[in-house]
């Protein structure tokens, strides 16, 4: 395995871009990094980027950047983008000039449909997608707790027509005990589907009840209302023609069940009152249920909710005249 085949860029220095970054960089990989918080990267640059929790290692990254344009020069094979759902049209606007045709698009985010954000931008034969089983938080600007992995990853390419890339990556990051697979792209929907059911079954939950994950499956009133997230939401994936196993709801309770005393990404953006990436979690579900006409009163219920209160927060934030953060 050649580590230095490929060169690769990581947009996003949250939780999941410092994770990957520190695994392609032990592998050997020629790997670039990049976030707009310009304090975090002059951070980086200092000190590096450290692993703590389930996962503890500690990398230095020599091209560490605070715009996308700092890319142009290093003739990049591959970008992951580990940003928000809510900054990728803005991200993209900066990776359009950056694009030379040739360079893959990895979206290493959230949520259900987000990769058709890059494919309508560069085509499906350069998009690739994966589904990421680990999280963490960031106790410092360059440092991660990362509170659970559990094994495996998964990558795909939205065609199949980039297998040996996304066979490349998988092979790399399990190489420095970062487990991750290939799928096909038929069989990365439905874990799409699946991981997506699992964030938005406990995320808003998190979010409006301010209750860790761990704190909120050891309540039997919250894991009531869990389980019946989920189910609304199985029922809508299959229409979508999408199998799950016979247990599959009590599987996703215990995966759940596992998270540890863990904010999700969106109950962390939520009760820091920056928007949230609730419209590709419980919102998407409700779209399908739409179009399925299958009802999801919970799944809309907390999507509106969590909606109604950004909202409050976007129109506090303007007349106190503070800008919304913006994380990568």
């Amino acid at each position: 395995m050649n580590a230095k085949k490929y060169k690769i860029g990581i947009v996003g220095m949250g939780p999941i871009g410092q994770t990957l970054a520190v695994h392609f960089k032990e592998a050997g990989c020629e790997v670039a990094v990049c976030d707009n918080d310009k304090d975090k990267m002059v951070l980086i640059r200092r000190e590096g980027v450290k692993l703590e929790g389930v996962i503890k290692k500690s990398m230095f990254f020599n091209n560490a950047f605070t715009s996308i344009s700092e890319f142009a020069p290093l003739d990049l094979d591959m970008i992951f983008f580990c940003i928000k759902s809510t900054h990728t049209d803005f991200i993209l606007e900066e990776f359009k000039a950056l694009d030379d045709g040739k360079i893959c698009a990895i979206s290493a985010q959230n949520g259900i449909d987000i990769e058709n954000k890059y494919s309508d931008v560069i085509g499906e034969s350069r998009t690739l997608r994966m589904v990421l089983n680990f999280a963490g938080n960031l106790h410092a600007p360059n440092a991660v707790n990362v509170t659970f992995f559990n094994p495996p990853n998964y990558i795909a390419s939205m065609d199949d027509s980039k297998e040996e890339l996304a066979k490349w990556c998988a092979d790399i990051l399990t190489s420095v005990s970062l487990k991750t697979e290939t799928s096909t792209s038929f069989e990365m929907i439905q874990k799409i589907w699946e991981k997506t059911i699992l964030n938005a079954a406990l995320s808003p939950l998190c979010a409006i009840s301010k209750l860790t994950m761990r704190e909120a499956m050891n309540n039997l009133d919250t894991i009531e209302i869990v389980e019946q997230t989920i189910i609304e939401a199985v029922e809508v994936a299959r229409k979508e023609d999408i199998k799950f196993c016979d247990n599959f709801v009590k599987i996703c309770l215990r995966y759940l069940k596992k998270g540890g005393d863990h904010f999700p990404s969106l109950a962390v953006d939520f009760l820091n009152k920056r928007e949230t990436e609730i419209d590709f979690f419980n919102g998407k579900i409700v779209e399908y249920g739409r179009k399925h006409y299958v009802r999801t009163p919970l799944n809309l219920t907390f999507t509106n909710l969590v909606k109604a209160a950004t909202s409050k927060n976007k129109e506090v934030n303007k007349h106190q005249k503070v800008d919304p953060e913006v994380i990568l």
